[in-house]
């Protein structure tokens, strides 16, 4: 026992007086290598790797990417349900093109050939509610 009192009592204050010495001059540095200002690992200049990009999922978009039309459509979804705004809000993301005999609707983008207002928002409203909600 007094034998690794005695060691420890040695070698702690021996690393402390190493760990808080100044290394020797560093020699200039050579032209081929980085700036000194620059963090160095061993004789590499440190790499430092940013962020991903925001296209993860569950991210909101950067700030200078438009949002995604499934974005778009859950926001007109917020608007009061049966409004005129509601069916200005889907229309600016699918302009109406409206036909006199359209097909019913496979997709959220063919609701813009269905004539009558109602009826395209109906439309509109079938599809937007079956997409999954996207984190905000």
């Amino acid at each position: 026992m007094r034998h690794i009192i005695l060691a420890l009592a040695l070698l702690c204050p021996a690393a402390a007086l190493a760990q808080g010495t100044a290394p020797a001059a560093a020699p200039p540095p050579a032209a081929d290598k980085p700036a000194a200002s620059q963090p160095m690992v061993g004789d590499k200049p440190l790499v430092q790797v940013g962020k991903k990009s925001a296209a993860k999922k569950g991210e909101k978009p950067a700030p200078g990417k438009p949002p995604s039309v499934a974005q778009k459509l859950q926001a007109c979804g917020d608007i009061d349900d049966a409004t005129k705004e509601r069916l200005m809000c889907y229309d600016e993301i699918f302009k109406p093109q409206p036909k006199p005999k359209a097909a019913p609707a496979k997709g959220v983008n063919e609701c813009r050939f269905v004539k009558e207002e109602d009826e395209r928002l109906t439309c509109y409203n079938g599809f937007a509610d079956k997409i999954p909600r996207l984190p905000r």
